[in-house]
Order: structure tokens, then sequence, then C-alpha cells
């Protein structure tokens, strides 16, 4: 399909640190003869568009009629932040593109095909089988499994131009055991990889306002990794943020909409977390935890819906908020036909991430009767020995309506250019 947009995408100022990247290839680079560059570092820092610009530029000086591996986390993701920024980078080059969204998509440009593709799991490697390209652009590598990175680089052995293939990779920091810092950014010497440390002061485009807003959004191990944009081990309490500025008296409020998110348990805690907006900030207005191994009576699908129903009361919802794999619950909930059941987006990492965003920013607070929401928050920790791994995880324990409050962030608040939706 024949792509061509208009666009008001300007060319900011470059700062030395992006014109590095965009140069390196380049003749006259001292890094001209190395394979890879790594752009790491922090959130908001430039990398994204100066490795775009760089590839692209790199593939159509170097190459003629190659096919190239373009990638990132997952189509979405490549999608929103990858194409949408190549394409208008090369409109505004008045440079020619066809995006073709067949079984196998992939954008043609010049004599050259770049091939797309999502990397959310371990059988995406399989995807690459059977190609040979002549260079790749991975997208947030570090979320991606080392089995697609490592099945990438095999696949770029076309030996065309003046210089062969290179790799092209960005991303932001994990742990310091992580499995690419080690493999990648450690041995960065030995395998001639140039690796590029990024901050937000080398985005000339950003202003000190909005850097400030972004330090203002994380705090603890986000603060470290997406701000200084350091390989730092995630430990200790998770939300380390949260304190008393988050804590607000129990009294009635002029709620405008309300949800409730749910961690559902048969052995484990079953919870709820009653949702209410006012003023801009959602109020977990109260928290309902039956534990039924504590007690010693477990409660059937249709209590729990009984519970659910006395717990709402007389308020209108706009909808429960359940972890999809709760399957007989749901099923129990929707044979009511009272309330909207919403499958909540669980990812655990950027849930976690999401979550310490709001409550940083003070999006979100507590009524002072949600006890166990506060016990939780107190003691809800990193797992140190999936740190030693190189994987952010929490321990399984002290999580249950921390898992509930996650699914309510994650699927129902959301933001779009530094502003919270929900």
């Amino acid at each position: 399909m024949k792509r061509k947009r208009k666009t008001s995408f300007r060319f900011q100022p470059f700062s030395r640190k992006q014109k590095k990247l965009m140069m390196w290839w380049t003749d006259k680079s001292p890094y001209k003869d190395f394979d890879m560059v790594i752009a790491e570092g922090a959130i908001r820092a430039g990398k994204t568009i100066a490795c775009i610009d760089s590839f692209i530029t790199w593939s159509l000086a170097k190459h003629r009629d190659q096919n190239f591996i373009i990638a990132g986390k997952s189509m979405g993701a490549l999608k929103r932040n990858v194409l949408e920024p190549m394409f208008q980078i090369l409109t505004a080059k008045g440079i020619h593109y066809e995006y073709h969204m067949s079984q196998n998509p992939n954008v043609t440009i010049g004599t050259n095909t770049y091939y797309l593709f999502g990397a959310g799991n371990e059988a995406s490697q399989d995807t690459l089988q059977g190609l040979t390209a002549a260079g790749a652009y991975l997208d947030e590598v570090a979320l991606f499994p080392q089995s697609f990175v490592d099945q990438a680089i095999g696949r770029c052995s076309a030996e065309t131009g003046d210089q062969g293939a290179k790799l092209f990779f960005n991303c932001n920091p994990g742990g310091p055991y992580h499995w690419f810092k080690l493999e990648f950014i450690d041995k960065a010497k030995e395998k001639k990889i140039l690796v590029l440390h990024f901050t937000m002061d080398d985005n000339l485009s950003l202003s000190e306002k909005v850097k400030s807003r972004f330090r203002r959004m994380f705090s603890g191990v986000f603060f470290k990794r997406y701000i200084l944009g350091l390989w730092v081990m995630a430990e200790g309490v998770i939300y380390d943020m949260f304190g008393d500025q988050h804590k607000a008296e129990t009294v009635d409020r002029a709620y405008k909409k309300y949800y409730v998110s749910c961690d559902y348990g048969t052995q484990n805690p079953m919870t709820y977390g009653l949702w209410g907006l006012c003023d801009g900030v959602w109020y977990k207005v109260k928290e309902y935890h039956y534990d039924g191994r504590a007690l010693g009576k477990q409660k059937t699908d249709e209590e729990y819906c009984d519970d659910l129903i006395e717990f709402v009361g007389k308020r209108t919802l706009q909808g429960v908020i359940i972890d999809p794999s709760a399957a007989s619950f749901i099923a129990a909930l929707k044979k009511r036909g009272l309330y909207h059941v919403i499958k909540a987006a669980n990812e655990v990492a950027d849930g976690i991430r999401n979550v310490s965003s709001a409550l940083a920013e003070g999006v979100i607070k507590y009524n002072d009767c949600c006890v166990e929401t506060f016990r939780e928050f107190a003691s809800y920790s990193w797992d140190a020995k999936a740190a030693a791994r190189g994987e952010d995880k929490p321990l399984k324990e002290n999580d249950h309506q921390m898992d509930g409050d996650r699914y309510f962030v994650n699927t129902i608040i959301k933001k779009q250019s530094g502003v919270w939706f929900g």
C-alpha cells in the first residue's frame, strides 16, 4: 500500500551525542569498521529519532536491493515508536516509501525492503528463519528475548556494499545483570560495538520545564534507570515513594465515576478495590480482602459475586477490572449481568512503572480505611534472586491489593503526552 503523508515534522537541532550516533558509520568516522551501535540511557533523550535516521540513511547510502530487519517489542509498539517517526522523517526528506501491511509486513524504500517484526516472546525468533539481511534496527532491545536478538544478528550476513552488515540497537536500562548488558554493553570493546550513553540533556528539543516534569514522574529504581540512565538493581520495597501524602481521610466526596479492580483468589486472598474519580484524582474509596486460607473457609465464585454486589452497593460502576486468567469468576459475573467486565492489562513491569508514576504525580490516593493496602505497600518488594538473574520481578507475597491496584492503573488510567486520562 502506497503511503504519502503530509507531516508537521520538523528536524530540531541535534546534540553532539545525536550527531555521533547519526554519523558513526560514515567514511570519515573512527568507528566506521564497528559492527554495531547501541544507544542506551534515559527516556526522552533523543535516542530513537537519531537511531532511526542513522539506520535509514546508512542503509540507503551503502546498499541496493537488500533486505533489512526492523523490530520492536510488539507490532503495536513498532508502529507507534518506530514506523510513525520513520515515515515522518522520510516525508520531511522527500524520500518515497511504500508500507505493505501483508502477512509479512514490510516497507520498501528505493530498492531496499525493510521487514517488520514483533519480538514479544521466545517464539518470535522463528519469524526470522530463512531471511538474509544486510542490517537490523532493534528498538527497545533490552525488552526482547535473547533468542530473537541472537537470531537477528545471525540473519545479518549479507556482504554487500562497502561495509557489510551493521546493527543499530537502542534501549533504556534494566538491571546490572540483564543479559543484554552482560553480553553486549560490557563486552563492547571485544565485539567492536560503539556504546553511546544518553541523558535528557542530549535532546536539545526538551525545555527545562519538560525535563523537570519527567524528573518528577519517577522515583527509586525507575528514576535511576529512566532519568539518570543507569543499569541498577531493582531491590527493596517497590513503591518506596508511597507515603502520607498519598493517604486521604475517608469522607464522602463528589465522585464522578467508579470502577472496581479485582485480584481473584481461591487459595490466595480475594480482593476488590473501589475507585472513584474526584477533582482529577482517583481515590481508592474502600477495599475488600477475604483470605479463605487464613479464615479456614473458602468461598465459591457465586459467594464472591454476592460479596461484590454488597461491596458496590447502589453505586453505578463503569466496569469491573479482572485478571483475564480468572475465567470462572468472569463467567459468574457475566451470568449475573450486573456489571461490565473489563479484562485487565496485566503486564507486571509496565504496570509497576505506571503505578509508580501515578503515585509520584499524585494521580491516585487512598482513603485511610484501606488498611490491607497500606500493609502491602510497606512490604511489597523486589525479588532479589530474580534481580541476580537480570529479571525485574516482585516477590509473590503481600501482593494481592497491589495486583488489583496495578490492574486499575494499567487498564483504566492512560497517559498521553504527559497528561493522565481515565
